[in-house]
């Protein structure tokens, strides 16, 4: 498994945890790796993702509420909402990765850890927020940057 795809996978890990324990991020980060040890880059990007969603949850819920219809983000699967949420956070935030390449991660995320239905539900609202929001882009990678 490549690094950062390993990277997502800790990062949807430590998303779940912070959001059925309702934890510290420091406190969940440091203890997962302690008992799930992984290579340094892909505990880097983990943390690069994870610490970015947890700073700009606001944010993201906004982007990914705008293109659900007839469904509340806090009524989706845990897992589908945090999935959405890394894979939104790359799309605008992260300039570095291209567009298809989170769209490809997050599904094969969705495949993984999911139901049956989770692929095309996350392949559907990240494509329409990569096309909706991929000229906004910019935006969000100044804003991350001052704050």
């Amino acid at each position: 498994m490549r690094l950062r795809t390993k990277g997502r996978e800790v990062a949807l890990h430590i998303m779940y945890q912070m959001e059925v324990a309702h934890g510290d991020f420091s406190d969940i980060f440091d203890n997962y790796i302690e008992y799930n040890p992984q290579e340094q880059e892909a505990v880097d990007f983990a943390r690069k993702l994870s610490e970015g969603v947890s700073v700009n949850i606001v944010t993201l819920d906004e982007v990914i509420k705008k293109h659900v219809k007839n469904w509340e983000i806090d009524r989706m699967a845990v897992i589908d909402r945090n999935i959405l949420r890394i894979a939104t956070y790359e799309l605008l935030y992260l300039g570095e990765i291209p567009p298809k390449v989170s769209i490809n991660e997050a599904i094969e995320l969705a495949k993984k850890f999911g139901d049956v239905d989770s692929p095309r539900f996350v392949n559907g609202i990240l494509d329409k927020i990569y096309k909706a929001e991929a000229g906004n882009k910019s935006n969000h990678e100044e804003a991350d940057a001052a704050g």
